[in-house]
């Protein structure tokens, strides 16, 4: 690791060089490889701007851990969007109080979370889309309409001739630009929003690699919630910027199912907290 890149520049790096290492596979389902990811980020741009989301325009992640919701994850802030990442188990007026009180304008959920909401209570969103098949699910925006529809189109027109690794080209953010806005489980009332810069999250990333040490290609078995910060950072964005292989295990981490996956998958390290 580069430690002297900015933070999106050691993203772009890493797609770069392990452009044919998986990176992304949800236990007992899909896996994307470094280069799938690419694709989905390039594609989730193309929307993004067509749709009328410019940078610094919040974007809000509601659903369980999966390859999905990751990419769109670093679709989010390799566009210049601040990502505001919501626990999946939150009840839905907690959901509808996040995605007010940020200013979200567009809410990626998954299926089970956007059935349960009511966007009447969410008078700012543009719009939601489902992550399982990336389906727009409501729109009030006839401009994200049209893109969604015509996403297949605009990336062919965009890459004639099949998109490849040197095309991968992403902004470089400033140290003090606004990253993440991370809400707290809402002990007390509602949940609190917590900003965050890119230098908060690269600075733990470089401490991680410093003690850690992974290298491309070593499993991480992801099992706390993403929409936690330790489970976002250690988990994911460290092992993204290392080439890491990142396995999801999309349900409740019960005991039979993490012994199952440790002993299949042999993950190089784990992450975890009290239960």
């Amino acid at each position: 690791m580069e430690l002297n890149n900015s933070f999106i520049e050691l993203i772009e790096k890493s797609i770069k060089q392990n452009w044919d290492r998986n990176a992304l596979t949800d236990y007992k389902g899909i896996t994307l490889q470094y280069k799938d990811v690419a694709r989905k980020i390039e594609k989730m741009h193309i929307l993004l701007q067509h749709a009328g989301i410019k940078p610094g325009d919040k974007i809000a992640l509601c659903g369980r851990n999966s390859a999905n919701w990751t990419a769109m994850f670093l679709a989010i802030i390799t566009y210049g969007g601040v990502a505001v990442p919501i626990l999946h188990e939150f009840k839905p007026d907690n959901i509808h109080h996040i995605v007010n009180h940020s200013g979200a304008r567009m809410l990626f959920a998954g299926d089970q979370i956007w059935e349960n909401l009511n966007e009447a209570c969410m008078p700012l969103l543009e719009g939601i889309i489902e992550l399982k098949n990336f389906d727009l699910v409501v729109s009030r925006s006839e401009q994200l309409t049209y893109a969604r529809e015509h996403l297949n189109e605009e990336f062919g027109k965009k890459y004639p001739c099949r998109f490849r690794a040197e095309q991968v080209s992403y902004r470089k953010e400033e140290p003090e630009e606004l990253a993440v806005i991370n809400y707290t489980s809402g002990t007390t009332g509602y949940s609190k929003g917590v900003m965050l810069p890119y230098r908060a999250i690269q600075s733990n990333i470089i401490h991680i690699h410093e003690k850690v040490g992974l290298m491309a290609g070593d499993n991480i078995v992801s099992m706390l919630p993403l929409g936690h910060i330790f489970g976002l950072v250690f988990d994911f964005l460290y092992g993204i910027t290392v080439g890491a292989h990142l396995w999801f295990l999309t349900r409740m981490p019960s005991p039979k199912i993490i012994a199952e996956s440790f002993s299949e998958i042999r993950p190089r390290v784990i992450a975890c907290v009290p239960l």
